[in-house]
């Protein structure tokens, strides 16, 4: 479990003045790592890092030779079009690069000059998935979001008996996530009304969003050998902001026995930025669960996982249909929440998903699943926040949305502050939603 160390001092300063901005998501003590090229393609894709509205361009920082040794080795492993081969040396390459920056880039640096010509501004730059993701796996992390679904279906028994003892998962489809800014086309599949004799193609009239977190892998473990709680968070390179779309009308039919399929495949999207473990230790809680529920099992505990397990990570969603953006009006903002609130951690993700062997790689995805808090101004997904479209949501100018329409965009936003340590942000997920193809 990472430790808090010089590049937390909230008293740090950048020779970037923007790393000073007040709400900036990326100051001196965050430092989160993406994937961008100047825009329009000229050059190729490679790693970046963000520091204020700039980014240290890893290519550039490589060819420079700025830095020797463990953090050099990670700025060439950065200097490739994914980040998989710097995920894949761990930790401590990780680390050790992220130092090397700290320091560059503070103010009286005496590698300010040299690290000046290898930033790029962020207006300046498109960004691609920051991983070449080989599995992605979406787990169901949120008592709250299990419970006020399963209300709607078994009001007298909402939550499935196994939910307290399993962290819940299903193996989602990497092919279609794509990054921040994707459009995508609102998906067709079978639906069965209620009452309907029988099902039909059409498309998706409950498109939904769901607020959740991405955990990227980064060393892997070898076929056939669990990852123990104690070594769980060595295999994590970093989390992002996720959207898992949802259609729940073709889900509620199809769902049964093996779980989601076409509701969920079609798109998911993940913000470029990955904030690093290291970068959230001044913001890690206890992990806590209420006395009278069952407690994890051996395999899934540990007295670092309960003492600060957990992270308090605060989320946001904010929606702008077309009319909005036509009148030039921000999105309205529809749930706050915090990542405290999940009922499984980071860690017992990992050692759950290797226990029977299994084999995570660098780049590898973990969604959280839908990070819903125990109010319903918390709940991550509209098919919670409108009780499964009884209760539309007001927005601004006597709009209404029960699920999503033909135009609207989501946009989530993350970011961690306290006391005695600097606020640090993850940029945003934005996506927006393009009419069905018409159907032959």
């Amino acid at each position: 479990m990472t430790a808090l160390n010089e590049t937390h001092d909230p008293k740090l300063r950048s020779w970037v003045a923007s790393a000073q901005a007040p709400g900036c998501d990326f100051p001196l003590q965050n430092l989160p790592f993406a994937v961008f090229r100047r825009k329009g393609g000229v050059d190729g894709f490679r790693a970046g890092v963000a520091i204020g509205d700039q980014i240290v361009d890893l290519a550039a920082v490589a060819r420079a030779g700025l830095f020797t040794g463990a953090a050099g080795e990670a700025a060439q492993a950065g200097a490739q079009d994914k980040l998989n081969a710097l995920m894949a040396l761990g930790q401590a390459a990780a680390s050790a690069l992220r130092l090397a920056l700290s320091r560059a880039l503070r103010e009286g640096s005496q590698q300010q000059q040299a690290l000046q010509a290898c930033l790029l501004p962020q207006a300046e730059a498109e960004y691609d998935v920051p991983a070449r993701i080989g599995d992605y796996t979406d787990f169901y992390t949120s008592i709250h979001h299990a419970s006020n679904i399963g209300r709607q279906f078994r009001p007298d028994n909402p939550l499935l008996p196994n939910y307290q003892w399993v962290p819940i998962g299903y193996h989602g489809r990497a092919s279609s996530i794509r990054v921040s800014g994707q459009s995508f086309v609102r998906p067709c599949g079978q639906l069965k009304p209620p009452g309907a004799e029988q099902p039909q193609l059409g498309a998706s009239k409950r498109l939904d969003i769901e607020l959740e977190l991405g955990i990227f892998v980064g060393a892997g473990n070898p076929l056939g050998e669990p990852i123990p709680m104690a070594e769980a968070e060595d295999h994590v390179f970093g989390i992002c902001l996720l959207n898992d779309w949802s259609a729940r009308d073709i889900q509620a039919w199809e769902y049964q026995p093996l779980g989601p399929f076409l509701a969920k495949n079609f798109a998911t999207t993940v913000s470029p930025w990955v904030v690093t473990l290291e970068a959230l230790a001044p913001y890690r809680v206890a992990f806590e669960r209420p006395a009278s529920d069952p407690q994890p099992l051996p395999y899934l505990d540990s007295p670092d996982n309960r003492a600060a397990g957990a992270f308090d990570i605060q989320l946001q969603v904010e929606l702008q249909t077309p009319r909005m953006r036509e009148a030039s009006q921000p999105g309205a903002s529809i749930c706050r929440t915090s990542y405290r609130h999940a009922y499984w951690t980071v860690a017992q993700m990992v050692a759950h998903h290797t226990v029977n062997g299994c084999n995570l790689q660098p780049g590898d995805l973990f969604g959280s699943g839908t990070l819903s808090g125990p109010t319903m101004d918390q709940a991550g997904a509209l098919i919670e926040l409108t009780e499964g479209g009884k209760k539309p949501l007001q927005l601004p100018g006597g709009e209404q949305r029960t699920f999503l329409e033909d135009g609207d965009t989501v946009v989530l936003r993350g970011w961690c502050e306290r006391e005695g340590a600097a606020r640090i942000g993850f940029g945003e997920c934005a996506g927006t939603v393009l009419p069905a193809r018409a159907m032959s």
